[in-house]
């Protein structure tokens, strides 16, 4: 018998919407764009991001040989209708030219490659918010690394990067991501102590849209501090407590590795149910053969017109 303590009962997490959101009219218009314009068109989003090149290396195009070329992925984003493609300004400037107009661009700013260990995460930037505004985008990505010794530096770049957002009316979209030893040593990255920071984080830094994993249970449950080491919790129940977490600020949950069928559709209608406006799936969608990455999408387009404002 489990001697965790219970999850509090939760009430239904309301997701956001941009008639309740304050916010400037640039922002509102390019976030209308998202939201109403493209993809389900209904307030919910689904994002194409192919930063894994970076962040990743070419490892991760060795599952699907045709999409280490960047215009598989838009393609895929134009046809299979999605709301934006996330990407850095290479992959942009070089390629964006055809789908211009047709595939809004969410430009990541920020980035590094994971030769070094994360222990010590940090990613520096490598794009500007005039550089988004130039290209065209509808919105900038930022990644933070929650917990990381080197969140200082970090925070004071998302502080300027933040500003520049505000100037230019940007809507700020940052990865939320928990990093470094110390949140190695307090349950992990995925867990709901770590997850659950995250969250609060992004909020308290003036994100407009925030992008985590859905968190689970692992070995170290019992070193996280305080209520969070016994708490009891469903995988559903931790993706809406982090939505809530992130208040006012819409949350896009990821795909992370490749998973089956199944299994990526359970967690996008979990991810749904526990409010977040939206999906980042880059990998699950674009490591599959071309056909296969538009039916999928397709099945994950019906599952977002249930969930339409």
């Amino acid at each position: 018998m489990s001697t965790g303590t219970a999850a509090p009962a939760q009430k239904a997490v309301k997701r956001p919407t941009l008639d309740e959101l304050d916010m400037p009219l640039g922002k509102r218009v390019r976030l209308n764009r998202l939201l109403y314009e493209r993809g389900p068109k209904n307030g919910t989003l689904l994002i194409l991001p192919i930063d894994q090149g970076l962040e990743h290396g070419p490892v991760d195009f060795f599952p699907n040989p045709a999409s280490q070329d960047p215009d598989f992925q838009w393609r895929l984003a134009d046809e299979g209708n999605y709301s934006a493609v996330a990407c850095h300004y290479g992959l942009a400037a070089k390629y964006m030219k055809r789908y211009a107009g047709r595939v809004p661009l969410l430009l990541k700013i920020n980035g590094k490659t994971n030769i070094p260990s994360d222990e010590d995460a940090l990613s520096t930037l490598t794009a500007s918010v005039e550089d988004a505004v130039s290209l065209g985008a509808d919105a900038v990505g930022y990644t933070l690394y929650v917990g990381s010794p080197r969140q200082d530096q970090d925070i004071r770049q998302l502080q300027e990067v933040r500003e520049a957002c505000d100037k230019w009316n940007m809507p700020l979209v940052v990865w939320s991501y928990p990093r470094g030893a110390a949140i190695e040593a307090k349950g992990g990255r995925d867990s709901l102590y770590a997850v659950d920071y995250a969250a609060r984080v992004a909020l308290e830094m003036g994100a407009d849209i925030v992008k985590l994993n859905i968190p689970k249970h692992g070995p170290k449950d019992g070193e996280q501090p305080g209520p969070y080491a016994g708490l009891e919790f469903t995988y559903a129940e931790g993706a809406r407590r982090v939505v809530e977490s992130a208040g006012r600020c819409m949350v896009l949950f990821s795909g992370g590795s490749k998973i089956s069928d199944d299994d990526l559709l359970e967690k996008a209608r979990t991810a749904m149910e526990a409010g977040a406006t939206g999906l980042i799936f880059g990998r699950n969608m674009w490591q599959r053969p071309f056909d296969e990455a538009l039916a999928i999408s397709e099945r994950v387009h019906e599952i977002l017109r249930g969930f339409g404002a």
